[in-house]
């Protein structure tokens, strides 16, 4: 069987002065996988999501998604050809409601007539549990429902590939437990690029995994080749 890649780095590198924070990063990521992006802070994960995503330039290397080259891509570029991003920090109109915030996204992707607006917003709303939401305004919300609104904003673009940074972090253990079936029902639909530090969620949701350490890529593997990895263990698991 053919894996195809959906995206691509060849030879990545990014200088932020003398310091060479991605050194030379070659990533495949074949489409309709959910893959966990995991590594110790300051690995360089950031940096690395942040040129995929058009929020930072390479000072070498190519970016390729779905058989384009999108190196010199600007964000709002990708954002169109289906890349969709959730931030570390909430990226959400405060003083809409929360159905005005997702029906903004759902109408970003395609022309839909009112009627198709509102079934896609319930669907999606039911989806990540804040149906019961809708109508309050967002800076209502804790900050652990704004992280929710803000994975269901993404699912209102339709991406064919979707990154989600830290997407757990501030979500309560039953909302984690939301999150994980969601992740689990977009597997072979969506391409998933996952940041994550819950390496709970990481193990029972990936399906591969790449670490990175010191702006490299350290390991690629299953969740039970990179948990019996011993290069990992010492580096990100804490295990000697």
């Amino acid at each position: 069987m053919v894996t195809i890649s959906h995206l691509s780095t060849k030879g990545l590198v990014k200088n932020f002065g003398g310091i060479k924070a991605i050194k030379d990063v070659d990533f495949d990521l074949p489409k309709g996988q959910i893959r966990a992006l995991i590594g110790p802070n300051g690995a360089g994960k950031s940096t690395f999501v942040g040129m995929i995503s058009g929020r930072i330039a390479p000072s070498q290397g190519k970016i390729f998604f779905a058989d384009q080259n999108i190196t010199n891509l600007p964000t709002h570029k990708r954002i169109c050809l289906g890349i969709a991003y959730t931030f570390q920090i909430t990226s959400v109109f405060s003083r809409l409601t929360v159905h005005e915030n997702v029906a903004l996204a759902v109408r970003r992707n395609r022309q839909f007539n009112r009627t198709e607006v509102e079934e896609q917003v319930c669907n999606i709303l039911t989806k990540v549990g804040l149906l019961n939401r809708s109508s309050s305004e967002v800076r209502e919300l804790s900050y652990g429902h704004q992280r929710l609104l803000e994975i269901a904003m993404g699912l209102g673009q339709e991406p064919s590939l979707f990154i989600l940074d830290e997407p757990t972090q501030g979500l309560a253990e039953s909302e984690i437990l939301a999150f994980s079936s969601i992740l689990k029902s977009m597997s072979g639909n969506t391409t998933v690029l996952l940041i994550e530090h819950n390496m709970d969620i990481v193990m029972a949701t990936a399906e591969y995994i790449t670490v990175m350490n010191f702006g490299q890529i350290l390991a690629e593997g299953t969740p039970s080749e990179i948990r019996s990895n011993e290069a990992v263990q010492l580096a990100y698991l804490g295990k000697t």
